[in-house]
């Protein structure tokens, strides 16, 4: 009888967590528009929230960056550095809503404490892209007429934008960061609807807001969250910390079933988690959401059982920064 209730007890504290979320609706695909009207609902609802303007896109969009918490050491978590990837905005706006619920209401989530939050604070930037967003989203009455031609031209004539992972003017944002950039390849060599990296790193606005944004808070554990693949990166020239951060990375993969990704010999680099790996000597890791699903979004119908993976990985991370040793930023 006793082992009946306790099941039942458990059933119905799993129900709870999950109905938590009032506002993050994940039955229709995530617009920016939609991400501004949830940032301004949950701010409102929920105290302890901060919620900051770090930059704006090329074409005015503002990048959002929300902090949860009133702890001095920090983590951060970044959604949609691709224009396909709107799904990883969802999920981070679903942490945020259903991690600050109940830390007002000083509950638990699932397992862990939500008391964390005290001492480490977490900055999500769910959508770093909203540019890119809202063309993959064939939202491109939303763009200068003229301009329209050249994303046209970038998306090689097709007037399908799903396949769109670059940003507004034709760069990937995750090909841009200064660490291992030269080694990528050139090709193509002109903006492009994928794969282009521009003349110089950090030549994208989107990303020298956020490599401004990252000194200004100087996190402990830095997540870029991508889809799709269900892999964990973790290592990119990790040196002497590459068992602390192998460690982590196998409980961020068990947390989420993802397979732990194995070191390639000759990694290339120039991505966010490359950059931070190297310029931070602290931990950072690339999750890639969802099975394979080629030039486009996940559907939709693949969310719940993301979200049941990912999330416990904000406070499990935060748990973990809470008793890093600093490390030294290369200058």
């Amino acid at each position: 009888m006793k082992r009946l209730l306790f099941i039942l007890l458990f059933l119905f504290l799993q129900i709870e967590m999950v109905s938590m979320a009032k506002v993050v609706d994940s039955t229709r695909p995530y617009s920016y528009d939609i991400l501004k009207q949830d940032i301004a609902k949950i701010h409102h609802m929920y105290n302890k929230i901060e919620v900051k303007t770090i930059g704006k896109t090329h074409f005015g969009r503002t990048i959002y960056g929300i902090k949860l918490g009133e702890g001095k050491r920090s983590i951060v978590l970044i959604g949609a550095h691709h224009g396909r990837e709107w799904m990883t905005t969802m999920l981070l706006m679903k942490k945020l809503e259903v991690y600050a619920k109940a830390y007002q209401d000083q509950t638990n989530f699932g397992s862990l404490s939500t008391d964390i939050l005290n001492d480490v604070s977490i900055w999500f930037i769910p959508m770093l892209n909203p540019d890119g967003v809202t063309i993959q989203q064939n939202s491109l009455d939303k763009f200068p007429h003229d301009h329209q031609k050249h994303l046209l031209a970038m998306n090689e004539g097709l007037d399908n934008f799903e396949r769109w992972k670059a940003n507004g003017v034709g760069v990937d944002l995750n090909r841009q960061y200064p660490s291992g950039w030269k080694a990528i390849n050139h090709q193509p060599n002109s903006p492009s609807y994928q794969f282009y990296k521009g003349k110089k790193p950090l030549e994208a606005i989107e990303v020298k807001v956020l490599t401004q944004f990252i000194r200004e808070i100087n996190p402990e554990i830095a997540v870029a969250y991508h889809s799709s693949g269900e892999e964990v990166f973790w290592n990119y020239h990790n040196g002497k910390h590459l068992h602390r951060d192998k460690r982590i990375a196998k409980k961020v993969s068990k947390l989420t079933g993802y397979k732990l990704s194995k070191p390639p010999k000759h990694a290339t680099g120039g991505g966010f988690t490359d950059w931070f790996i190297t310029h931070y000597h602290r931990p950072a890791f690339t999750i890639e959401i969802s099975p394979l699903v080629g030039e486009t979004s996940p559907p939709l119908s693949l969310f719940e059982i993301e979200w049941e993976r990912n999330k416990y990985v904000g406070l499990s991370l935060a748990e973990e920064a809470k008793y890093l040793k600093k490390a030294k930023v290369s200058r």
